[in-house]
């Protein structure tokens, strides 16, 4: 759970920026689980710019072709000192810090053939392989993982994040195609470092279950979309794809649904101008509600400190962010038409169940009434309370099921308190039994 600069600053995030959005979170996030602050993309380029990426960027590096933070938006970082001095006052914070990175190496460290740290004799240009190169993006060229040069260069450029700091890396580029040897040398240098920082791997387009062992063992989360905005249609893709890979996750090994575009974004970002969410509230609520039940890590992507109270009321609700994180057993449990039902069970696995979360979102254009029987969830119909999480209300609980109002691209979500018998497999659902 944290912030990430790209959806409000794309390219172009400065450390005053990171640093007004670590305060905010350390004031008031960090006791509800926020604690992690992500610089995105092309720190290392001075010249960085809002709505896309420089042809040709000007690259700060060090003599071995490793990244340094541009000093003219890192004022700290100069003499060499990298991004040590932001890390530490994050750390001061309770914060944990956190940077992106791309596959690869710096083309202008390969043109220059500067050698590699630790491998006399080695330059870029004998590591790297030009043939896999990033088609979004101009900055690095692959690695010819065949040279033992290239994991010299990963352990490397690793091992100079570590002593500034970092506990989080995002590595882009590694999912779309899918890079296999990449992402375990990066996982390897990781290793070598000496430095407990989580690896996250980017992007992921439709990303096939097919390799969820080898992400499991050699990353702690993976995106399984492109990138996300404030689109509705992007939400609605998102069902498919954690129904996928809700049932999968668990801890160290978590499918990620892509950052929260909510509050205020655009401010000098990839795409769109400076503006509040276009999300309605149902749909910034819908959201949050298939994030948390799907248990997707949430990486908040809007301007903190210029965030409206209502947004950080969604970011900050007890009941929903502990059903995040202390849930099991979440699943899609059907869906017909315009009507999608998820669910899981509160608490650890070894415990016996005492509750059910149930969501209802309602992907038409206009609200609906939907009655939802306890049968169909796997409860018995004397269930005795039911409470809506977003809202804090009671819900009526009558002839063994509830009917629920459910806006447009909305959603309700419901906590079950109940006397609920411990099942191993999914209960029979008969959408014949829910009615619309």
């Amino acid at each position: 759970m944290g912030w990430n600069s790209w959806d409000c600053y794309g390219t172009t995030v400065t450390e005053a920026e990171v640093l007004a959005n670590a305060e905010f979170m350390a004031e008031h996030l960090l006791r509800f689980g926020w604690d992690t602050i992500v610089v995105d993309i092309a720190w290392y380029d001075p010249a960085a710019r809002a709505g896309g990426y420089n042809e040709k960027p000007g690259i700060e590096m060090d003599a071995w072709g490793r990244q340094l933070p541009a000093t003219n938006r890192f004022p700290s970082a100069t003499a060499g000192a990298g991004f040590a001095p932001l890390a530490a006052r994050v750390h001061a914070l309770g914060l944990r810090f956190g940077l992106h990175i791309m596959r690869g190496i710096p083309r202008a460290a390969v043109e220059r053939a500067l050698p590699v740290f630790a491998r006399a004799g080695v330059t870029a240009a004998d590591i790297a392989d030009p043939a896999s190169a990033c088609t979004w993006n101009p900055d690095n060229v692959g690695l010819n993982h065949d040279h033992p040069g290239a994991q010299a260069y990963y352990d490397a450029q690793v091992a100079q994040f570590a002593t500034w700091g970092v506990d989080f890396i995002k590595a882009d580029d590694m999912l779309a195609p899918y890079h296999s040897r990449e992402i375990a040398a990066y996982a390897l240098a990781i290793a070598r470092s000496g430095r407990p920082i989580t690896l996250s791997l980017s992007p992921g387009t439709d990303l096939s279950q097919a390799h969820r062992e080898h992400l499991a063992a050699n990353a702690e989360l993976w995106r399984v979309s492109d990138d996300l905005w404030d689109r509705w249609e992007d939400i609605l893709d998102q069902f498919g794809r954690l129904a996928r890979w809700a049932p999968h996750q668990r801890p160290g090994a978590w499918a990620d649904a892509d950052m929260l575009p909510l509050g205020r974004i655009g401010i000098r970002a990839e795409r769109g101008d400076d503006r509040m969410s276009r999300l309605t509230p149902d749909e910034q609520r819908t959201m949050l509600t298939l994030w948390c039940l799907a248990r997707s890590p949430l990486m908040f992507g809007g301007d903190l400190p210029s965030t409206p109270p209502q947004t950080l009321a969604l970011l900050t609700n007890p009941a929903v962010l502990r059903m995040h994180r202390d849930s099991h057993g979440q699943r899609e449990l059907w869906r017909e038409g315009d009507t999608i039902v998820w669910s899981s069970v509160a608490g650890a696995e070894v415990e016996e169940p005492a509750a059910i979360y149930v969501a209802v979102f309602n992907t038409a254009d206009a609200a609906r009434d939907i009655h939802l029987p306890l049968s169909a969830l796997g409860a018995p119909a004397g269930a005795a309370t039911a409470t809506d999480l977003w809202h804090g209300d009671q819900v009526a609980v009558t002839n063994g099921g509830t009917t629920l109002r459910v806006p447009a691209h909305g959603c309700r979500l419901v906590q079950f308190d109940t006397a609920l018998e411990h099942q191993s497999s999914q209960p029979a659902v008969d959408s014949r039994s829910i009615t619309v």
